[in-house]
């Protein structure tokens, strides 16, 4: 069972979780989030120490531990749980404090964002144990762990986990922190923004679990962004593929690499709402259960990049080189379609535009797009389907489209627009596709 920031991020949030982890007599791992807000305060302190900013830096400490202190006031009415309470605050804060005098470094940044779900953690520790809720604490750090690729070693963690579990046989809840991992050098670090989520699926493929449970503040996937359309419904089943596809390409309910660990491992995961926790929420089983459009994701701030050579036609090799500069500067592709003289493929991250650009040109001349989106179109077998595709291409006959991904997943459709034309885009296929307005 994850809970993400929102889940946890007030006093009586975090006793709802209580609740519910309570509720059952099935032996569970409680993975949890930092505390809302937190993650960007400490985003925020780390850049600072980076520009030698530690005025402001001790500033932001002190304002985030004043929200702390107010925090623990609120969940805790045991004398002695506020004592421990206040000795944890004291000892995370005088980290935080203690790191202003040392020279920065992107592994003190690591140590710094682990702070959070070290926090949440703790303090949710010493809620269970004034409410007499048996449980065990087992520190991330002691099973979760990187390869030299930064890539997860679910074997390693899977040993690791098998132990601790014999060590504490009998206990029925144990809680653990979503994100943070150790790296192939054994030093803090994390699997990035949304880690919980995967942190949640590999401990759940480790263990064999019965279901990987990730609650949130909204009653399951979507079939639409409800943030930009008005009218939108939870989708009951997903297939793992629909699902991947629609984390990778934009729902932002769930982290894109958290859906092959349980797809490896057979392990099914439900999206459920905290705040509604009788609500059905969304199955993500192998199993489709239906067939047909289930939701439309975007993707934003996606570059396009058209490489056009005269060159190109019977050129043997031509794509594998083109793809060798994407390979080198560790770039991944979304999208690619080719023509006799061009390929234009799509990346979400410029952080070597400049250096791709220029080793492609040694190709032919390179056009670059900044500023677009991708909007996806997925579903069981949808492009099997003529109906959808006619209503799909009615519905957005006005938008302009720069390129259309067909045919290399019989589960999604994928359209490149500019940016400006998300919102418009999202609303007519919400009419066009599903007849919401």
């Amino acid at each position: 069972m994850k809970f993400g920031g929102t889940s946890v991020g007030k006093p009586h949030r975090m006793k709802e979780v209580a609740q519910l982890i309570s509720a059952s007599e099935e032996p569970k791992i409680v993975i949890l989030s930092a505390l809302s807000g937190t993650t960007n305060a400490l985003v925020e302190i780390s850049t600072l120490l980076a520009t030698n900013d530690r005025k402001t830096a001790q500033d932001k400490i002190n304002t985030l531990e004043a929200n702390y202190q107010q925090f623990v006031a609120e969940l805790l009415t045991d004398e002695s749980m506020l004592s421990k309470a206040k000795k944890v605050l004291a000892e995370h804060f005088e980290f935080l404090s203690i790191i202003l005098k040392i020279s920065y470094s992107e592994a003190l940044n690591k140590d710094i964002l682990a702070q959070g779900e070290l926090l949440s953690t703790k303090l949710f520790c010493l809620y269970l144990e004034e409410q007499k809720i048996d449980h065990r604490l087992i520190p991330a750090l002691d099973f979760m762990s990187l390869d030299t690729q930064d890539e997860p070693q679910i074997g390693t963690i899977k040993v690791k986990l098998a132990q601790i579990l014999q060590k504490n046989k009998g206990i029925g809840i144990f809680v653990t922190q979503g994100y943070i991992t150790r790296n192939a050098k054994g030093e803090v670090d994390n699997l990035k923004r949304g880690g919980s989520d995967y942190s949640a699926s590999l401990i759940a493929a480790a263990i064999n679990a019965s279901v990987c449970e990730i609650w949130t503040d909204i009653d399951g996937m979507h079939n639409n962004d409800p943030r930009v359309v008005k009218t939108t419904r939870p989708i009951e089943q997903l297939s793992f593929e629909e699902a991947a596809e629609l984390a990778y390409f934009g729902a932002k309910i769930l982290h894109p690499a958290s859906i092959w660990p349980a797809q490896m491992y057979n392990v099914p995961v439900k999206l459920l709402n905290t705040m509604q926790p009788s609500a059905k929420g969304t199955l993500i089983t192998e199993e489709a259960g239906s067939t047909g459009v289930k939701a439309v994701a975007a993707k934003d701030n996606i570059t396009a990049i058209k490489i056009k050579s005269s060159r190109m036609l019977l050129a043997y090799g031509f794509l594998r080189k083109v793809f060798e500069v994407f390979e080198k500067y560790r770039t991944s592709i979304d999208m690619i379609t080719t023509s006799e003289v061009a390929v234009s493929v799509t990346i979400d991250s410029d952080l070597y535009l400049n250096e791709i650009t220029k080793e492609l040109e040694a190709f032919g001349t390179v056009e670059i797009d900044t500023g677009q989106t991708i909007i996806s179109i997925v579903g069981n077998e949808i492009t099997e389907t003529k109906e959808i595709i006619f209503h799909l291409f009615e519905s957005i006959k006005d938008v302009p489209v720069r390129m259309i991904s067909y045919g290399g997943s019989r589960h999604n459709i994928s359209l490149l627009i500019p940016g400006s034309y998300k919102l418009q885009t999202l609303q007519l296929l919400n009419k066009g596709l599903f007849g919401l307005d």
